[in-house]
C-alpha cells in the first residue's frame, strides 16, 4: 500500500525517517457511545503505550451517567484516549478516542481539528447511543466509517439491518469488527483511511 502523492493539508503532516521515504502522519478520531469500545480499540492496536484518561465513576455521576446496558463498567474517559499505529512504511495513524459521556462532548470540536476521518463504534445493545457521533461527523463533513463492535453478549444483526437502523447513506462504509482484536482493528482503520482519501480525491467538501 502506498500513500504517496496525496496532499492532505491540515489533516496530515509529513516527515522523513533516516534512510526512509517521506512518511505521512494522519489523525483519525475514534468515537461512539459510552462503553462502546473506544478505549479498548486504541489499546488493542497502539504500538506505543496508549495514553488514557479513564476515571473511576463515582456516586456523583448517578443520574448523570447512563450505565444501562453496560452494568459492569466502572470507569469513563474524561478527555481522550491516544495511540499510534504504523499502517504502512509511509503511513502512520494517530488515534484520538473521544469521550462518550454527554457532559464531555465539549471536547469533540477540539479533537476533530485536523482529522482526516473517524470511526464510529456501534454497540448493538445501545444502538441509539451512536446517533450523536454520526450526526456530529455528518454536520462537520468529516468522512467516517460505522464499525459494529461484535463481542460475546451483543445482539447480532445483518449489516444491512444495522445500516437501516443507523440511517446512514450508502456511500458510508459499515464494518463488523472486534475492538479487542488487533487484526480486526487494523483492517477497520485501513478501511476508514481509504474511505477518507477517496472522499478527498473525489473533491467532496471538508470542514
Amino acid at each position: 500500500m502506498s500513500w504517496k502523492g496525496f496532499s492532505l493539508d491540515s489533516a496530515t503532516s509529513e516527515r522523513r525517517r533516516p534512510g526512509a521515504s517521506r512518511v505521512t502522519a494522519v489523525k483519525i478520531l475514534i468515537a461512539g457511545g459510552f462503553g462502546a469500545g473506544k478505549t479498548t480499540l486504541v489499546g488493542a492496536i497502539s504500538e506505543i503505550p496508549p495514553l488514557t484518561t479513564e476515571a473511576i465513576m463515582t456516586a456523583a455521576g448517578v443520574g448523570v451517567d447512563d450505565t444501562g446496558g453496560v452494568p459492569g463498567k466502572s470507569t469513563t474517559t474524561v478527555a481522550m484516549d491516544f495511540g499510534r499505529i504504523t499502517i504502512a512504511e509511509d503511513l502512520i495513524l494517530y488515534l484520538f478516542g473521544t469521550p462518550g459521556q454527554n457532559r464531555f462532548w465539549f471536547m469533540w470540536d477540539e479533537l476533530a481539528r485536523g482529522a482526516l476521518g473517524a470511526v464510529v463504534i456501534v454497540d448493538t445493545r445501545r444502538i441509539e447511543d451512536s446517533f450523536a457521533a454520526l450526526d456530529f461527523f455528518e454536520h462537520l463533513g468529516l468522512p467516517y466509517l460505522a464499525a459494529v463492535n461484535c463481542f460475546e453478549g451483543a445482539p447480532r444483526y445483518d449489516a444491512e439491518e444495522v445500516r437501516q437502523a443507523l440511517a446512514i447513506a450508502g456511500h458510508v462504509p459499515l464494518a463488523l469488527f472486534d475492538a479487542r482484536s488487533r487484526d480486526s482493528v487494523r483492517q477497520t482503520l485501513i478501511a476508514v483511511a481509504e474511505h477518507a482519501l477517496r472522499t478527498l480525491t473525489a473533491g467532496r467538501p471538508r470542514p
